[in-house]
């Protein structure tokens, strides 16, 4: 085991540990108030953008080009216009720069450079603080200044009156990774007053430390598990399924400890949960729910922890949008959002009928489940059958090719999903007939 490579496996967390000590000078400047609002935006957006070139070289055009396009449309349109617009360009873009990732990979059979992958990853990021701040706008959340781009101001006031929109796109703490932070919350942070702002992180810091700590000791075990053991090609009947189960298993711990890891870059820029929160701002929610992701024995419920402030953009975004079929409509925009890969479409696509049946099978189960040890019987039973369907799902979408994803179709595992399948039409059959 080489403990040198415990930490900084994924050069984004080499990264986000570079940008630690700025987070903590950002944070200690705003506590001692040792410069203006203007000067906080100025070190949050230089930030980023030397974040940006340090982590993506020329790439970083992708990420700035977009972003500058998003402040331009939103000073041109009205509140009220402006949502549109800004989500057709951001998903334009980002789907463009998706299919020259698939050109790569598909077509040349190159690997694609490391830099164009964070490219993409933080382009993803964008395009949520993009659309989150044209929904704010769009439902009267959140004001444009007055006197934008369009009128006869000169050039350094509309700049400045630009500048938070520019600050919050290109914000350094969550450029790279992070839960979402919605534009209140970022405007609050640095226009409040020193009083509010978080003076002792060192604690929470230290915590988070440790568990990401104990997360990566954790993953390279079993790393070395799954190095050395069959894969999906050679495995054989019910050791498939434990193939698929200690796979995903090192899936979710590499989550985990990005999500812990960008999770502590905002606390260290004051952007955490301790931050006194202002009156209507969205508070603030963490990317990982550990202890209920490894615990629940519903899927729906993994569905809305996992990843969850994407859960609760997309939620905003397409599902209370939606008039017919809101639950597809969000899982098939997830794989947009994602790229497309064939993996990414089959599995968001086997995700959305699994919540489906999901629904219905805890609503048949609780009306004729009485006993509490049929009760202990059936969540277990139901636990390991989740996790087992996730582990599918999530190996699906991490594979992506469609070699991969026809190994695992035709492996043992399928029997999972084909079961909540089956239950699903057999349910929905029995509800139609009963209503």
């Amino acid at each position: 085991m080489d403990w040198l490579q415990l930490f900084f496996l994924h050069p984004v967390s080499l990264y986000q540990g570079a940008a630690f000590p700025f987070a903590l000078l950002f944070n200690y400047l705003c506590v001692m108030d040792s410069f203006s609002t203007h000067a906080r935006y100025l070190f949050l957006l230089g930030g980023g953008g030397a974040l940006a070139v340090a982590a993506m070289g020329p790439f970083a055009a992708l990420v700035f080009i977009p972003a500058l396009c998003a402040v331009v449309l939103i000073h041109s349109l009205g509140p009220r216009d402006v949502h549109r617009p800004t989500f057709l360009f951001q998903m334009s873009w980002q789907t463009l720069c998706h299919l020259g990732l698939h050109y790569t990979e598909y077509y040349l059979q190159e690997a694609p450079s490391t830099r164009f992958c964070i490219t993409l990853s933080s382009l993803m990021l964008l395009t949520q603080r993009v659309t989150s701040l044209s929904l704010d706008l769009r439902e009267g959340r959140v004001a444009v200044a007055a006197g934008g781009i369009g009128n006869r101001s000169s050039l350094s006031e509309r700049l400045w009156k630009a500048l938070p929109y520019f600050s919050y796109l290109l914000f350094f703490p969550a450029l790279l990774g992070g839960p979402l932070c919605s534009f209140q919350r970022f405007q609050a942070r640095v226009q409040g007053p020193s009083s509010l702002h978080p003076r002792h992180p060192f604690w929470a810091l230290t915590w988070k430390g440790l568990q990401i700590l104990g997360l990566e000791c954790l993953q390279v075990v079993v790393r070395g598990v799954v190095s050395t053991g069959a894969g999906l090609t050679d495995c054989r009947q019910l050791q498939c399924v434990y193939v698929m189960w200690s796979t995903a298993v090192l899936f979710k711990l590499t989550y985990y400890s990005h999500w812990l890891l960008d999770d502590s870059l905002l606390h260290a820029a004051g952007f955490g949960s301790e931050f006194g929160q202002s009156p209507g701002a969205e508070g603030y929610i963490p990317d990982g729910d550990i202890w209920t992701l490894e615990t629940t024995h519903r899927i729906s419920q993994f569905t809305r922890k996992w990843n969850q402030s994407t859960a609760r953009w997309l939620r905003r975004l397409i599902f209370q949008q939606g008039r017919t079929w809101p639950l597809l409509q969000t899982f098939v925009f997830s794989a947009w959002w994602h790229g497309l890969h064939p993996g990414q479409v089959f599995g968001f696509l086997c995700w959305a009928v699994m919540v489906e049946a999901d629904y219905l099978i805890h609503t048949f189960a609780n009306v004729f489940i009485r006993s509490w040890p049929m009760r202990l019987l059936y969540r277990t039973l139901t636990w390991a059958h989740t996790q087992l369907i996730i582990a599918y799902i999530m190996l699906a979408v991490e594979a992506r090719s469609l070699s991969s994803l026809w190994l695992l179709c035709n492996s043992y595992n399928s029997v999972f999903p084909t079961v909540y399948s089956i239950l699903l039409l057999l349910l929905a059959k029995r509800k139609y007939k009963c209503n």
